[in-house]
């Protein structure tokens, strides 16, 4: 087999379907029993509820090109109406500015509307699911990967399509250098240390108060929230990005009481209780965080692909992901970005 993708989120799907369109042999493996990696769209009646990234901008041609090819639809983040703001004693105030994610897209249907259609279009017996990769071995010119279950895939060369954290997990033969394994710990996986929340509810009752559903919080739990309804119709919800830190967030039941009171607090008695309220914390997800990506993160981090993780293994280990993307890191756009790196890479080679 001439080449094995490790990693079936979105760059490892992309990369994936350009192979199969070029009839090009490969294997994608996914560790998790689904595709997406931290694209997960959570469905409720018609609704779809974005559980990791969410949102896409103007000035990102990769994503907005491939939306078009699969004849998705984009539409605008809701963000009509007044702004509310929770002090750290719990004092609301509203009309305290407007939506500060005005001008973002979402995808009808959730992101997973995306990964689901790549995915589709790659035949079954060159994707797997349930096989997390537990060592990788160079041997001649084959790379070798062995799974949790003791499969072994052999592959003329092997992409990473996985956080640098994550994939340094990998027992790797022959050992890569100690620089290589040091560069890739310390490269921040991206959304990793996060958790949201998503509220369901039957009626948008915050829009009917003049209300964006935005809403910033000093008291917390969520520290950022936004109306995260479908384009059309219900369920109708409000999302929040949960700014407690991962130890102090362990106890979940502890912590949708604090979420329940924290709704009640800023948009009234009509939040008390809702339809569901989703939660995924990230930082315990093994297949996208390690212990290193529970501290947080306070900015952006700088991406690229590091010269310390550039032709391992004489060219035949690659990493594709967001974290490696130069000039989109950390956003969807930059896992395309990556994905289209490394595919420059492997067409230079075929014709070499």
């Amino acid at each position: 087999m001439q080449t094995l993708i490790v990693g079936g989120g979105l760059s490892g799907l992309v990369l994936a379907e350009r192979l199969e369109a070029q009839g090009r042999d490969y294997m994608l493996i996914e560790a998790r029993p689904r595709f997406g990696g931290r694209i997960m769209t959570q469905h409720l009646e018609a609704g779809y509820f974005d559980m990791g990234p969410a949102w896409f901008w103007p000035g990102q041609p990769r994503i907005a090109a491939l939306i078009d090819r699969f004849g998705l639809t984009k539409f605008d983040q809701f963000a009509d109406g007044a702004q509310t703001f929770e002090d750290e004693h719990g004092n609301v105030q509203r009309g305290q500015g407007f939506s500060s994610m005005e001008g973002s897209w979402r995808l009808k249907g959730g992101l997973a509307a995306l990964t689901d259609a790549l995915a589709n279009r790659l035949p079954d017996h060159s994707k797997q699911l349930n096989a997390p990769v537990v060592k990788l071995d160079m041997s001649g010119d084959q790379c070798i990967a062995t799974t949790a279950k003791g499969e072994q895939i052999h592959a003329d060369q092997a992409i990473l399509a996985v956080p640098p954290r994550v994939a340094a997990e990998i027992a790797f033969s022959p050992a890569l250098s100690a620089e290589a394994t040091q560069t890739m710990k310390g490269i921040a996986t991206w959304m990793a240390g996060q958790a949201k929340a998503v509220a369901l509810y039957d009626k948008p009752f915050w829009r009917k108060q003049g209300l964006s559903g935005d809403a910033m919080s000093r008291k917390g739990p969520m520290v950022e929230i936004h109306d995260a309804s479908p384009h059309e119709g219900g369920p109708y919800a409000l999302f929040g990005f949960i700014g407690v830190p991962p130890q102090g967030r362990a106890d979940e039941q502890l912590l949708r009481q604090h979420l329940h009171a924290q709704l009640t607090r800023l948009f009234g008695p009509e939040a008390a209780e809702p339809q569901k309220l989703y939660l995924k914390d990230w930082a315990i997800d093994p297949y996208t965080a390690t212990e290193a990506d529970k501290a947080p993160l306070y900015a952006h981090p700088t991406y690229d692909l590091p010269k310390a993780m550039s032709n391992l293994w004489n060219g035949k280990l690659h990493f594709a992901g967001t974290e490696v993307a130069p000039v989109f890191g950390g956003y969807i756009e930059g896992a395309l970005e990556a994905a289209e790196n490394v595919l420059h890479s492997l067409n230079a080679q075929n014709l070499g």
